[in-house]
């Protein structure tokens, strides 16, 4: 195997649309200048690296972006992040998941379920849950904490996602994977938002309200 770089004109049709990995919007990205580079593979597969720049204006951020010959995006340098929102999460439960999607979005994704895992066990810590393992910490926020009961089971799905991901044996998952670990993330975000946002966004909607008349 062997990879010869060349210089590469812009191809006619070469855009994309993705979500900015500064901004967090989407958008549509053209590249930059008329020319870019292709990676020749082995001398069968190409790849093509191009120069872009988010459309958004109040952003204009830079990025690379690597596409294969059909122009399905392999990668963005950066790269894009879940988005997540982080208003009134505790400071170590807060830092635990911004490592999970860093590892996610680097596509680390044993990385990644470990630390969802992490979280969970700074949240049973910062709620003062008591146990001797994290099945029976996460029992206790039930007297700790109010969330609709699918979360609750969520809660302990994402711990055996975390334990398949530390451990060999006894293994819950068929595979750890971007798909996966995607969803992991997104339950641990509800579940932090059901425990730390709610009454946030209930007063903002509430503070949206008319004035009573007198």
């Amino acid at each position: 195997m062997y990879i010869r770089v060349d210089a590469c004109s812009a191809r006619s049709g070469d855009i994309i649309t993705l979500k900015c990995p500064t901004c967090g919007n989407g958008g549509t990205f053209h590249q930059l200048g008329d020319q870019g580079l292709v990676l020749k593979a082995g001398g069968q597969h190409e790849y093509y690296v191009y120069h872009r720049r988010c459309p958004n204006p109040h952003c204009l951020a830079y990025l690379f972006t690597l596409t294969e010959s059909d122009g399905h995006i392999l990668a963005t340098f950066p790269a894009v992040r879940i988005d997540f929102n982080t208003e009134k999460i505790p400071p170590r439960i807060r830092d635990c998941l911004e490592q999970a999607i860093t590892c996610h979005a680097q596509g680390c994704y044993i990385a990644s379920a470990i630390m969802v895992r992490r979280t969970l066990e700074e949240l049973c810590e910062e709620k003062g849950c008591k146990g001797d393992n994290l099945k029976k910490r996460i029992e206790g926020l039930r007297s700790a904490i109010v969330l609709p009961e699918e979360l609750f089971g969520a809660l302990d799905e994402l711990r055996l996602l975390g334990n398949d991901a530390a451990h060999l044996e006894s293994r819950e998952y068929d595979n750890i994977g971007k798909e996966e670990v995607t969803v992991a993330i997104e339950l641990t975000k509800e579940v932090l938002k059901g425990i730390y946002q709610m009454d946030t966004l209930v007063a903002k909607l509430r503070g949206l309200k008319k004035p009573k008349k007198p």
